[in-house]
């Protein structure tokens, strides 16, 4: 008898991030200043990108974060880890961010409360996401849609 697929909470697709790394950082940096954990699932080279953008980051609002490379001493501190292997860490984080265009792994997403989808207005990425959402539907989860374009043009911030 086989076991039914654990699914997270709630998945959210934040679209239309005309710089999808930007775009993370700013979430990154507003997660970490309400105490959220997250999992950051990017491939090496946009891990390397973000881990050098969260360093310079402007002074005195340093996010704390690590790569999932890192030693287990520090990847248990961190509240924020970054890095293609993010899924092999310690399940107890409650949010995952997806910034790569690859669905996560199904059978390792449900340990996550809450999956967080970073779309760029790339006609590549967008259609990668497409078919992500399609995937989460026929799982059963309806996606939330947050239009990342709107909320910055009527001054609100994502």
């Amino acid at each position: 008898m086989s076991q039914a697929l654990a699914l997270p909470t709630e998945v959210a697709f934040h679209f239309n991030a005309a710089d999808k790394l930007q775009y993370a950082v700013r979430l990154l940096r507003k997660a970490y200043a309400k105490g959220a954990r997250l999992h950051v699932l990017a491939d090496a080279g946009l891990s390397g990108h973000l881990d050098a953008e969260l360093w310079q980051s402007i002074p005195g609002d340093f996010v704390p974060h690590c790569l999932d490379m890192a030693a287990p001493s520090m990847l248990a501190q961190s509240p924020i880890v970054i890095g293609p292997s993010v899924l092999d860490v310690d399940p107890a984080v409650p949010i995952l961010v997806n910034l790569d265009g690859q669905l996560p792994d199904p059978g390792r997403i449900g340990r996550y409360q809450r999956v967080i989808e970073v779309v760029s207005t790339g006609i590549q990425d967008r259609e990668l996401a497409r078919s992500r959402w399609r995937w989460y539907q026929s799982s059963g989860i309806v996606p939330v849609r947050h239009d990342v374009a709107a909320a910055l043009s009527s001054g609100r911030r994502g």
